[in-house]
């Protein structure tokens, strides 16, 4: 259906493809995995047409349509998130434009060529029958409710939708389409638990074919059948599960590193004799057979080891066994009551994850603990000997534009020595010139990043977490798991990552409607124990 024939693509003075092939065949799902940089949307872009290889071809069957989602949903506004959505269902949307021009004209009563206007509005409206109009406006609005949209949302002017949520229209309007090939940069940015799960559904439910990248191992688990990793220019195809692909490369990399040092014990050996020899007459002819020998054996080359990164946090000084206390807390906004009476206490090295439903207070707890929101009633009681670390969307928003990635953190610590702080920048994924880049020039994702590894570096005992694997990528989330896995201290965590959920959680805090509920055992007992993945979803 699409196939990559021997490829080659640079990028300024770097080789993102050499030679490479690979293929996506109807129906198959497909995730494309890789280190930042190593080409993943740049082969999207190739496959839309926006950039051409150097050498080789991208063939594309014919007929074929294809719906390319990534993170530049561009400019929204003047029309509702539904309207948006049904644009990229081809001629249908603009005849629901124009009937939604006509509805409007018929609204004023003086226009003077009104029966102009209901007969266009009759021969529209059939138009728009015709081509499923009605039925596309449900579908779309089903996947916009699976998105998590409320009625007013889909219903408001997309223009006053955040950028995150414009990201949901903008992945809608490609669900909504159905295309025979999707490709899906990043889906799973911006999404929540819930929107996550139903996405799932839907595309293991979808008959094209899929190619996507995620930095979501549970989501790609659940979904892709193929993987495509890009590594050193190659492009490798490994039939399975992201799982199955971890196992399957660690596995190679084993045989070929025996099969490498296998080798280089012979020809070790070998050129050892023909030092010895070479100057003998009477082995002058073994000699020859062996360099002749020696010079058309295929030298196997040693595994290309991917450069993961691992930093030992130091350890975070002890707290109080009372971490942090609520007491009959009562917290609204305007009208909205989002807690009344609510007890919690946290105890040290208690690891809570905080479940709920868009709106049912998960950021407003997190806020409470860190003494960024006051309670209107009640109290919030942090220990003793309690050092907090609070990382939330906002504290993103503090870093100074004019700062360099390594000026910030030695800013931050400034008797550290530059060799640990480059250490923990290029943990971070900042290596090499990236440590040299203005904090106003950085992506949201990268300025996580940073104030994730300001937090980390000198630890606190108490960590409240609003979100901090959004924008991660997998190694760095793999990292940053690693060193919690280890860390002695307190968490208080908000996060969609259900891999990080279950690593890390061992006590659950479930917000909803019904009310608040407490798990002892962290999220892989909680999924057991309620028969479902987030509240007010059921497996």
């Amino acid at each position: 259906m699409i196939r990559f024939e021997s490829i080659s693509k640079h990028n300024s003075h770097r080789i993102l493809f050499l030679d490479a092939s690979a293929s996506l065949n109807r129906g198959e799902k497909v995730g494309l995995v890789g280190p930042n940089g190593a080409g993943k949307t740049t082969l999207f872009r190739m496959i839309t047409g926006e950039e051409l290889p150097d050498a080789g071809q991208v063939s594309i069957e014919k007929q074929v349509t294809i719906g390319y989602f990534n993170q530049d949903v561009g400019e929204m506004s003047g029309r509702s998130a539904v309207a948006e959505v049904m644009d990229g269902a081809g001629p249908v949307s603009s005849v629901a434009a124009e009937l939604a021009s006509l509805e409007a004209a018929m609204c004023d009563p003086d226009h003077p060529d009104m029966d102009a206007i209901i007969e266009r509005y009759g021969e529209v409206q059939a138009r728009f029958d015709e081509l499923g109009g009605y039925e596309l406006e449900g579908r779309a609005r089903e996947v916009l409710a699976g998105l998590s949209f409320s009625q007013e949302m889909m219903d408001g002017d997309v223009g006053a939708l955040s950028g995150g949520w414009k990201m949901r229209v903008a992945l809608a309007r490609i669900l909504l389409m159905r295309p025979d090939a999707m490709l899906l940069d990043e889906p799973s940015n911006h999404l929540d638990i819930e929107s996550l799960i139903w996405l799932e559904q839907f595309l293991k439910e979808y008959e094209g074919a899929l190619l996507m990248t995620s930095h979501d191992r549970e989501f790609m688990n659940r979904i892709v059948t193929k993987i495509i990793e890009i590594d050193g220019g190659s492009l490798n195809s490994y039939s399975g599960d992201y799982a199955f692909y971890e196992q399957q490369r660690a596995l190679n990399e084993k045989q070929q590193q025996a099969q490498y040092e296998r080798q280089q014990a012979m020809l070790a050996k070998e050129l050892k004799f023909i030092e010895r020899f070479k100057a003998r007459a009477s082995h002058a002819s073994q000699v020859q057979s062996r360099v002749k020998k020696l010079d058309k054996i295929e030298r196997v080359e040693p595994p290309r080891r991917r450069q993961t990164v691992t930093f030992d946090f130091p350890p975070a000084p002890r707290s109080g066994e009372d971490v942090a206390v609520l007491k009959n807390v009562h917290k609204g906004y305007g009208a909205r009551t989002i807690y009344q009476g609510f007890d919690l206490t946290i105890r040290r090295r208690e690891r809570w994850c905080v479940m709920g439903v868009n709106g049912a207070g998960k950021s407003t707890l997190l806020k409470l603990v860190a003494g960024v929101t006051e309670p209107d009633a009640g109290s919030v009681t942090v220990g003793a000997s309690v050092k907090m670390g609070y990382f939330s969307q906002h504290a993103m928003d503090l870093l100074d534009g004019e700062d360099t990635v390594f000026e910030s953190l030695e800013r931050a610590f400034p008797l550290a020595g530059q060799g640990s702080l480059r250490a923990l920048a290029g943990c971070f994924g900042f290596s090499g010139d990236d440590v040299e880049k203005r904090c106003r020039v950085l992506s949201g994702g990268e300025k996580a990043r940073l104030v994730m590894a300001k937090m980390l570096f000198d630890p606190p005992n108490f960590l409240v977490l609003d979100e901090p694997t959004n924008h991660l990528d997998l190694d760095t989330k793999q990292m940053l798991i690693r060193a919690l896995g280890s860390y002695e201290g307190t968490m208080l965590f908000v996060s969609h990552d259900r891999y990080f959920l279950a690593a890390l959680s061992n006590r659950v805090l479930e917000l909803t409607p019904e009310g608040i509920h407490q798990y002892g055992g962290g999220y892989t007992e909680y999924v057991a124990r309620t028969g479902h993945e987030a509240p007010g979803l059921h497996s």
